[in-house]
């Protein structure tokens, strides 16, 4: 499992500056301007710091970059990282400085000179949330990296703000690493197991095997699983920390692995369905987070956790199969799983909670991808005020979110001679026949939202927050959602 770098914030302490051992960081405003603390280090490297700050190359760069002075003469450290940055930066602005921070990280210490900079704790989120490396399964010893010291001006207040910083830096690592995990390591079962001992942190954590799945008649999600030697479950997550009132309920696909089934994708890129239960993911950072700061809210998140695997005992294309709701649904394509696996879980959701909302997650579609590339989740929704509240959310944290349309008109595309409804549409609209589908199994009355994160789950490029990879989109961004209008 990976944590986030051990991070404090200190007092600032001029004369300890020459003497701090690793690297140093000083932040220098966009006019050239220096701090006490830049005044200081300057001094101690002979007016270098103050010659760079007067340089083209500064002019340059963007705000929130660094450029790294090596080996300099006064100072102990090997190294000292200027950065270009205002001192009343931007919560986006500290944040980036921390993200170029956190790309230097190796295993020497570093000390931030941020004295009285607004957002230290932003810069400091910056810096934990980019440094990640996922190493379980190198054979060489984990790289363990050095401690960060912030120094500040007034550390005890920024402290007060680390430990809600950490709970969103650990779900958010949390739900990295999930997704980040192969398919051999993380079955359905040990999906599970890791979601049960967030119990520890005062979650009440049900698991739901496929005996009292069949018996709640959760047909369609147990349909996926069935060619699979792995056993299909349902793991329910409950944050109790309110009041008396209803639940809002997280739902997230957790198919560990999706080879399309009978309906069988390519061979090429095949080892990337790995990251098909990116919904489940981040459903678990979440309430991982909300209860390392002990929100205060109810909230339940569940995830259906399956495996879509070939074999004698596989759903078929033009199977039939009816859902926890009594819909039938015809499934033309077995490789369009996760609806499936949603329609029972959303159902359940709502029968047994009664939540004053659903947000529901999931790798849904390749559509989605092509509509909106690697830099936007699509937003499809049936409330317009749950959806204004979770894009603002999301565009607070930087983490990109575009609504959807939806209509009535797009369900003729999933109507089916045989059943109820089919599981496809054509090629067109792709994205949103999903969430038409998905929009039969949730009640009139319950404000909804479906997030199709095939594209941000897990990429290929540096994102904002994150190396390439995995990156934890939406953990932040539904932590918000839930401080800002769910928190009494």
């Amino acid at each position: 499992m990976t944590t986030p770098v051990d991070l404090s914030f200190i007092e600032t302490s001029l004369d300890e500056i020459a003497e701090r051992e690793g690297h140093l960081a000083v932040c220098v405003a966009s006019s050239g301007k220096l701090d006490q603390t830049a005044r200081r280090l300057n001094r101690l490297l002979k007016g270098a710091v103050e010659r760079f700050a007067d340089s083209e190359q500064f002019d340059d760069m963007e705000v929130g970059g660094l450029q790294t002075l090596r080996f300099p003469s006064g100072v102990v450290a090997q190294s000292v990282h200027v950065i270009k940055l205002d001192r009343r930066p931007s919560q986006d602005e500290a944040r980036k400085a921390g993200v170029s921070l956190g790309k230097t990280m190796g295993k020497s210490p570093l000390t931030v000179l941020a004295g009285n900079l607004k957002h230290a704790d932003q810069l400091a989120l910056g810096v934990m949330l980019r440094a990640y490396n996922f190493q379980d399964h190198k054979s060489s010893e984990p790289t363990q990296m050095g401690a960060v010291q912030v120094m500040v001006s007034k550390p005890d207040e920024e402290t007060a703000k680390l430990e809600a910083l950490r709970a969103v830096a650990e779900g958010v690592f949390f739900t990295r690493d999930l997704v980040a995990e192969p398919a051999n390591i993380l079955t359905t079962t040990e999906f599970a197991d890791r979601l049960k001992a967030l119990e520890t942190l005062g979650l009440e954590v049900e698991v739901l095997d496929e005996p009292e799945l069949e018996k709640l008649g959760m047909r369609t999600l147990l349909s996926v699983g069935q060619g699979s030697d792995s056993p299909s479950k349902v793991v329910v997550m409950k944050w109790n920390g309110g009041g008396d009132e209803a639940p809002f309920a997280f739902v997230g696909k957790g198919v560990v692995f999706d080879t399309g089934g009978i309906s069988l994708k390519p061979a090429g890129g095949m080892e990337d369905m790995t990251m098909d239960m990116g919904g489940a993911g981040v459903v678990a950072g979440v309430m991982k987070t909300l209860a390392m700061r002990k929100a205060k809210a109810n909230v339940v998140g569940l995830v259906g956790l399956v495996e879509n695997m070939p074999s004698g005992n596989a759903t078929r294309p033009g199977d039939i199969v009816r859902s926890m709701k009594g819909d039938t649904v015809e499934i033309i394509n077995t490789d369009a799983e996760g609806r499936l696996v949603l329609a029972d879980v959303l159902w359940y959701a709502q029968e047994r909670f009664k939540p004053t909302g659903v947000i529901n997650l999931a790798t849904l579609t390749g559509a989605i991808i092509i509509g909106l590339g690697h830099e936007n989740a699509g937003v499809f929704s049936n409330d317009d005020t749950l959806a204004n509240d979770f894009l603002a959310a999301a565009s607070a944290e930087n983490e990109g979110a575009w609504r959807m349309p939806m209509g009535p008109s797009y369900d003729k595309l999933i109507k089916s001679q045989l059943a109820d409804m089919k599981n496809v549409g054509g090629r067109g609209a792709g994205s949103i026949t999903a969430a038409q589908f998905l929009q039969r199994f949730v009640k009139d009355d319950t404000p909804w939202i479906h997030l199709d994160i095939a594209g941000v789950a897990s990429v290929k490029a540096d994102t904002t927050y994150a190396p390439k990879g995995a990156t934890g989109w939406g953990v932040m961004a539904l932590n918000r959602l839930i401080a800002d209008q769910f928190e009494s």
